[in-house]
This record gives C-alpha cells, sequence and structure tokens, in this order.
C-alpha cells in the first residue's frame, strides 16, 4: 500500500466534517464559553475573600456566593454541550470513514486482495478507524479548551500581577521541546503498535476460518503458543508506549509544580510586602492551576493527535487504493436480448499477476480461443490445475486476461461497466461462500430491488418447499432446481433457518446447492458453474442436472467439472490441459478419437468402481 505522511493524514479528515460544520462551531462556541464561565469563578472569589478583609455584610456574601453558583451552573451546562456535540461529530465521522474504507474495499480487485491479509484489514477498519475518531473529537474539544482555558487564565494572571505571571511561567519555556520530541516518539510506537495488532488480528482470524484443519492436525498447542508469541510481542510494544506515556504527564506536572512554587516564593513575597492582597493571592493561585491542568491535558491530547495521525494514514492507504488490474471505466452497453448472451473468448493469455516484473509469466491459460453461440451450453473438462477455474474467472472479470480479449455479444467485456456486465451472470464458485444469515437471503442474495427481466421456463418440483408469505417465486424455483427441498424440509426454520459462519451448519453438498439456487434466482443470461456439484452424490448430481436442462433452456451455460458425466450433454465441450485447448468436440465425437477426453472419462469410472468396490 502506498503510505501517507503521517503530517498531511489529519488533513485528508477535513471534508468528514463538513456535513457538520453547523453542530461543529457551536460545539466549539461551547467549549470557549465554559472555558470563560469557569475562569470567571476565581475572581468572584477573589472579591468575596477581600470583601470578607473590608468587612461587608452577610448579605453582599451570599449574594456574591449566588453569582459564583449560577456561573457554575452555566459552565457545566456548556461543557455538557461541548461533549454532547463534539463526540457526537467524532461518531458520526468514524461511521462515516468506515463505510467509505468499506466501499473502497468492495471496489478492488482480486489481485489487489491477493497481497493483503485479512486480518491487517479488520484491525483498520475498527482499530483504526477509533483512534481517528478520538482525534476527531475528543483531541479536538480538548485541544481548544486546553488553548482557551490557558489563555483566559493567563489573562487573569497578568491582569492580577504581570511579574509574577512572568516567574510562575519561566519554567514552561522546556514545554514545547518536550512536547516534540516525545510527541514523534509516541507517532513512531504507536505504529508500531497497530501494525503488531493487525498481525494479531489476523493470527486469531486465520485460526477461527481454519479451526477444523487445526483440530484434524492437532496443532492446537502449537497455534495457541503462535498466538501467545504475537500478543506478548503486542504487550511489549504496548509497554514501550505507555512508558513513553507516562514520562510525558510526569514531566508536563513537573515544569507546573516548579511555577507553583515559584509563585508561593514571589507571591508570598508580594503578599507579605502588601502589594498583592490575600484574594489576589488565592485567586492567582488558582488560575495557575487552571493553567497547569490545560498544559497538563496538552500532552495527553497531542498524544491523541498522533495516534490518529498514524492510524488515519493506515486508513488512508485503503481510501487511496485503486484496483490494480481490473478498472471499472467501461461505458458501452449490451444489445437487447430476450435469452442467453454470446460469448467469444480470442487468443487469451492469462498468469495470476504477483510475479517479478522482468519474469516470465507462469501462463494459466495460453492462446485460448472459442465461441459460445447464444443459449448453448459450454462444458470445460480437464484435470486439477487446467486453468478451468482460471478461465471462468475471466468472463465477470474477477481478473483480466494479460493478452486477447473476451466478447459478451460482440462487446468486449472490458468496454463494459462492471455492473452492466456482472448482472448479466450467475456464477458459482468452486470455493462455496455463505452468509451468516438465513437460507432465504443467501438465495435472493443476487436479487436486489428490482425483479429478473428474463424468467426462464418455471420448473416444477416433485417437493413442496416450507416457505413464508415473503419468499420471491424466483427463490422457491432456484431452490427446487438445486434440489433443496429435502433440505428445507429437515430444517425447523425451513428457509428462514439461519446458516453459521461460511454456512458451517451445512454439509457440502448442501452448501453447493444453496450457492447454485443463488445464481439461479436472479435468472441470469449467462450462468458460470465452476465444479459446482463436486461435493454432490452422483444421484443428487443427476437429479440437479435434470433439473438444469429446464432451468437453463434460452440462457448460455458454461460448466467446468471433473466429472465428464456431468457435461456429456452439453452442446459444446472444450478439454484443457496445461491451460490449452486440446480438444473440442460433442461427447460422442470426443469418445469416439480416443484423445484426453476419453482418457479422462475411463479414469473417471475406474475411480467409481474403486469406490464402489
Amino acid at each position: 500500500m502506498k503510505s501517507v505522511p503521517s503530517r498531511v493524514a489529519l488533513r485528508r479528515l477535513l471534508p468528514y466534517f463538513r456535513p457538520y460544520r453547523r453542530s461543529l462551531f457551536l460545539g466549539l462556541a461551547c467549549v470557549v464559553a465554559a472555558s470563560a464561565a469557569a475562569n470567571a469563578i476565581p475572581g468572584l472569589l477573589r472579591r468575596g475573600i477581600d470583601a470578607m478583609e473590608r468587612g461587608v455584610n452577610v448579605g453582599d456574601l451570599w449574594q456574591l456566593g449566588a453569582v459564583m453558583l449560577v456561573t457554575a451552573a452555566v459552565a457545566g451546562a456548556f461543557r455538557f454541550g461541548m461533549r454532547e456535540l463534539l463526540n457526537s461529530i467524532s461518531r458520526r465521522i468514524e461511521t462515516d470513514l468506515r463505510r467509505d474504507a468499506m466501499a473502497r474495499l468492495l471496489l478492488l480487485d482480486a489481485t489487489w486482495f491477493g497481497a493483503r491479509r485479512t486480518g491487517d484489514l479488520m484491525a483498520r477498519l475498527t482499530n483504526d478507524v477509533q483512534a481517528v475518531r478520538m482525534a476527531a473529537g475528543p483531541a479536538i474539544m480538548y485541544f481548544v479548551n486546553t488553548i482557551f482555558g490557558a489563555l483566559f487564565a493567563l489573562i487573569m494572571m497578568v491582569r492580577i500581577s504581570p511579574s509574577l505571571t512572568l516567574f510562575a511561567l519561566l519554567p514552561m519555556i522546556g514545554l514545547p521541546v518536550l512536547m516534540i520530541r516525545l510527541g514523534r516518539a509516541v507517532h513512531e510506537r504507536f505504529e508500531s503498535v497497530q501494525s503488531q495488532f493487525s498481525t494479531l488480528t489476523t493470527r486469531a482470524q486465520e485460526n477461527l476460518a481454519g479451526v477444523r484443519v487445526v483440530r484434524a492436525y492437532q496443532q492446537e498447542p502449537a497455534e495457541i503458543a503462535r498466538f501467545a508469541d504475537a500478543g506478548e510481542e503486542y504487550l511489549q510494544r504496548n509497554m514501550h508506549l505507555a512508558r513513553l506515556n507516562g514520562l510525558m504527564n510526569p514531566g508536563f506536572a513537573l515544569l507546573a509544580g516548579l511555577g507553583g512554587a515559584i509563585t508561593i516564593g514571589v507571591g508570598g513575597r508580594q503578599l507579605i510586602d502588601g502589594t498583592l492582597s490575600v484574594g489576589a493571592f488565592v485567586a492567582f493561585g488558582i488560575y495557575l492551576a487552571m493553567l497547569t491542568w490545560p498544559l497538563i491535558a496538552l500532552g495527553w491530547t497531542i498524544n491523541l493527535f498522533q495516534r490518529g495521525a498514524a492510524s488515519m494514514a493506515r486508513v488512508l492507504e485503503i481510501l487511496d487504493a485503486e484496483p490494480r488490474q481490473v478498472r471499472d471505466g467501461g461505458t458501452a452497453s449490451l444489445p437487447d436480448a430476450t435469452g442467453g448472451r454470446a460469448l467469444r473468448f480470442e487468443h487469451v493469455w492469462f498468469a495470476y499477476p504477483g510475479g517479478a516484473a522482468d519474469e516470465e509469466p507462469r501462463w494459466v491459460l495460453q492462446d485460448v480461443s472459442f465461441t459460445v453461440p447464444a443459449g448453448s451450453t459450454l462444458a470445460i473438462v480437464g484435470a486439477t490445475g487446467s486453468g478451468k477455474s482460471a478461465l471462468l474467472d475471466l468472463i465477470p472479470r474477477l481478473y483480466d486476461p494479460q493478452r486477447g480479449e473476451i466478447f459478451l455479444d460482440g462487446v468486449p467485456t472490458r468496454a463494459l461497466p462492471l455492473s452492466v456486465l456482472r448482472a448479466e451472470i450467475g456464477y458459482v464458485p468452486q470455493d462455496t461462500l455463505l452468509f451468516s444469515e438465513t437460507i432465504r437471503s443467501n438465495v435472493a442474495y443476487g436479487l436486489g430491488d428490482e425483479p429478473a427481466s428474463y424468467a426462464a421456463p418455471t420448473h416444477t418440483a416433485e417437493h413442496a418447499v416450507p416457505l413464508g408469505d415473503d419468499v420471491p417465486p424466483e427463490v422457491i424455483e432456484a431452490t427446487q432446481v438445486a434440489q433443496l427441498t429435502d433440505t428445507l424440509s429437515a430444517l425447523p426454520g425451513g428457509f428462514g433457518t439461519t446458516l453459521g459462519e461460511r454456512g458451517v451448519n451445512l454439509s457440502g453438498g448442501q452448501k453447493q446447492r444453496t450457492a447454485l439456487a443463488r445464481a439461479l434466482a436472479r435468472r441470469p443470461r449467462l450462468v458460470l458453474l465452476d465444479d459446482a456439484l463436486s461435493a454432490v452424490d452422483t444421484n443428487t448430481e443427476a437429479a440437479i442436472l435434470r433439473g438444469l436442462r429446464g432451468a437453463l433452456e434460452g440462457r448460455t451455460a458454461i460448466i467446468s467439472s471433473h466429472r465428464v458425466s456431468a457435461v456429456r450433454d452439453a452442446d459444446h465441450i472444450l478439454v484443457l490441459d496445461d491451460g490449452e485447448v486440446v480438444e473440442s468436440g460433442r461427447h460422442d465425437a470426443l469418445m469416439a478419437s480416443g484423445g484426453r477426453y476419453a482418457q479422462l472419462l475411463h479414469l473417471q469410472e475406474l475411480r467409481e468402481e474403486v469406490e464402489v468396490g
């Protein structure tokens, strides 16, 4: 990721304040008003003490006390207002920033994510955004409070005794040097802490996602030890930061304490000489304390700004990220169609990005060309690693080929907006992902707010599906085709059953059938099935294929599979070997030629005989 200098990182936060600038102005006005009201109280106290020395009636003192009480109440009301307004703004900015970062992540391509760790991205969306919030709200509030509180106190101190003020502030000369030196160190150490937090989050995420593998290989003690090591490193980096923070406040307090000692010595002498009244001496001491506290709080405030700058720089690496390969800049449109779309590959070469610039690409697909007429079915077969999944990934532009072009109804897919291209496609990837929502929500995931414009022939199932009144007909039909009816009948909630993370409470075959139903529910014109039936048994596969023949009627379909039985009825079959098309044709012709396709079918039959035996 491109690194953003911390000195400019917080400037990039300014546009997020614009929608809330009125509340920001009112909040800052409350800060100033609260500081002014609070600084009026020692002056009232001075008047009271001096009045008692001169001898006044009790009624005047009660009146002065009432004024002080009202002033304190006003200051408290303004402090409530500043916290309510400024903390609310910071929460809203936190939400906006996290939303924008998430939106940017969803626009980035697979190549970009291939070089990133999920745990690191999660840390930036959570811990780093929280640190930015503290800089956008509490840090600004206390910084303004510090400036105006100190300014008002300083003015009142000068009015009481300019010479005493000068002596009291002499120790404060070292304050800027201390702030600058420690502030830089805080920034560096906090960046180190956040980096280790990303490592810790990644370790936790990988172990939780792969908990079955960890248990199967009995690696619990080893993973616990690795997590403990990462946690210990996180602790040590936090301790380094804590020790630095521990130096800041005592350092500021020491300088303030020296100012207090000078006040007692010099101010006491002026009191004895009669150049300073008792009330003025007491008020000056209170003002010095009111000046001292902002100076101490200034260290904490600078700490928040330094942390916020470090975290904002990390968040900006997401906000400023651009897709590394697949860019959405197309403006073309597709011609009207009543059924499927025609697809054409022309001399396509593809290698997964990530190699060195001067290194020869490791081609996954090599000079692949074929045409799929609208409404027909193309099957792709080949051994593991032959390039089947890569070929299907190129069609919705999860990746782009390095050479060659792909056309949909004669229009280059790169010339189409991604939203237009992907709206035409129903895709079932090899690795099934289901969301932690209801089965209904998972199957209806691609429907959006608008009904599908192309309705395929209705498929009638043998079994009724348990459903609610809000289940769309597209979901019902797709569920029936995918042979999910028995599964839904066995679940107590039917369509309303909530799935665990990644659909953990379903079997592999049930998850694949749910993903298949999700692809079919949007009634796409182009259906891509990437070994979508690998986890189902042969009987279920046969039933699904029978349903698919009706459901895919009129649509264009591309089906990749390692099972030849799943593709033998396709209109055309491509055989891939090491990324190249080595055979093509219909099933009977390919079997008659006795080539690679026939060998794959023979190996499959032998494997099935061994499994049965």
